[in-house]
């Protein structure tokens, strides 16, 4: 049985199909000619072939040289495949995973769900970027993130996106608030011509409450803030009412912090959806952690069922 050639003799070989010089090949792989010419005559032995002829004009491949450079190609780009593969899945390894989250979904559900991703895929690192609604799609539509999770009540035109789990707004006040002794629930009438604490323009919450009270007439806010905390802690002061995510404020209405005002006449009812560019659907990391959003907020919905 003939001795197994190594992986620089066959790429040599093939060096000198494609070049017609021994010089040229040694070069293109490195090696200086005089080992190049040891490793040619070394391979020519194992297989038990001349396989080159040299001369002054260069190097011309032999019939069996040529049969055995085809035969080469094959173990190549077989070892190739291989060798791409096995980077592809060690690059998988040290992946990281780039998100996007309305501030909503970063409070107050992420951590759960990157604990269980993180369990499942702990040699992958997340890197959570929190903006508002409309700033987590302008990422998405830029490839600076490859999933996002928003909570607005549209998708911005190009972007795909699925439900991942539905949200409730409600009402707050202090409890010194006048609507906090009220009897009957507020009319979205009412709730329009109130000048309230809301977010910042581009946010979910603001956005879901505009679509929610189209046809009427809103006061402008008393206050404008930039995350979901702020309104909360100005809203104890007694600065205005506001409409936020129960999610924001379950807590503080527990502790008699806030009151919660009934509304009669709109459901104040959103969805909570992941998105993503059809150019980069969910894949791999990705896809791992749409699927845990959708089973947590299942079991969340079971358990409160």
């Amino acid at each position: 049985m003939i001795e197994q050639p190594d992986l620089q003799q066959l790429r040599l070989l093939i060096g000198v199909s494609q070049h017609l010089s021994l010089g040229a090949a040694a070069r293109e792989l490195g090696m200086a000619q005089p080992n190049a010419s040891r490793a040619l005559t070394d391979l020519e032995r194992r297989l038990g072939l001349t396989l080159v002829r040299r001369s002054p004009a260069g190097s011309q491949l032999t019939t069996e040289g040529a049969v055995v450079v085809q035969w080469a190609r094959e173990v190549i780009d077989a070892v190739d495949h291989l060798t791409f593969g096995v980077d592809a899945l060690r690059s998988e390894l040290r992946s990281e995973l780039d998100v996007g989250a309305s501030m909503t979904v970063a409070e107050y559900l992420m951590p759960r769900w990157l604990a269980e991703f993180r369990r499942r895929r702990p040699q992958v690192r997340v890197d959570l970027r929190v903006q508002n609604s409309y700033d987590v799609m302008a990422q998405l539509r830029d490839d600076r993130v490859a999933l996002g999770f928003i909570e607005s009540p549209s998708v911005a035109r190009g972007l795909r996106s699925a439900v991942v789990g539905r949200d409730r707004l409600v009402v707050v006040v202090a409890p010194g608030h006048p609507w906090a002794r009220r009897r009957r629930p507020l009319l979205a009438a009412e709730l329009a011509a109130t000048p309230l604490i809301v977010r910042e323009p581009g946010s979910g919450t603001r956005t879901t409450l505009e679509r929610l009270l189209t046809g009427h007439e809103m006061a402008p806010p008393a206050l404008e803030l930039g995350s979901n905390a702020a309104v909360r802690i100005s809203v104890v002061a007694g600065i205005a009412p506001a409409v936020l995510s129960v999610l924001a404020v379950e807590a503080a209405i527990d502790s008699g912090e806030l009151r919660s005002v009934p509304v009669a006449d709109v459901r104040l009812d959103r969805q909570l959806r992941a998105v993503w560019s059809p150019q980069r659907p969910p894949v791999d990391n990705s896809l791992e952690l749409l699927q845990i959003a959708r089973v947590a907020h299942r079991a969340a919905t079971n358990r409160s069922g």
